[in-house]
């Protein structure tokens, strides 16, 4: 997998978040503040789940990529917003790499 387009992704979006609102989308969500951002995940979450299921009956992926994708940028603008970026996601999935989802599950309750 390569993760540098998450990485130029999470670049775009911390540059773009300063630019007049006006002239950027992302600057206009980071303006209206972490709950419009959290709307617009969660809108996307929504609209994912559904192409999921739309995909499951018609064998046809294409929408849920496009959703995912979508979700993906708009999680980006939300980490940008709490000063984080795709880099703690992926160093995160990273140290996971090599566990069992049992054992990682595990980790967290003792944690």
């Amino acid at each position: 997998m390569n993760d540098s387009v998450l990485k130029q992704l999470s670049d775009v979006i911390e540059m773009r978040k300063s630019m007049p609102a006006e002239k950027s989308y992302v600057a206009s969500l980071h303006l209206k503040g972490l709950n419009k951002i959290l709307e617009k995940v969660s809108e996307e979450s929504a609209e994912t789940i559904l192409a999921a299921k739309d995909a499951e009956h018609s064998g046809e992926n294409d929408k849920v990529v496009y959703e995912t994708a979508d979700l993906w940028f708009h999680s980006l603008v939300m980490l940008s917003h709490l000063g984080e970026n795709a880099t703690s996601v992926i160093e995160e999935l990273e140290r996971r790499f090599g566990l069992s989802g049992l054992e990682e599950k595990a980790q967290r309750n003792t944690d």
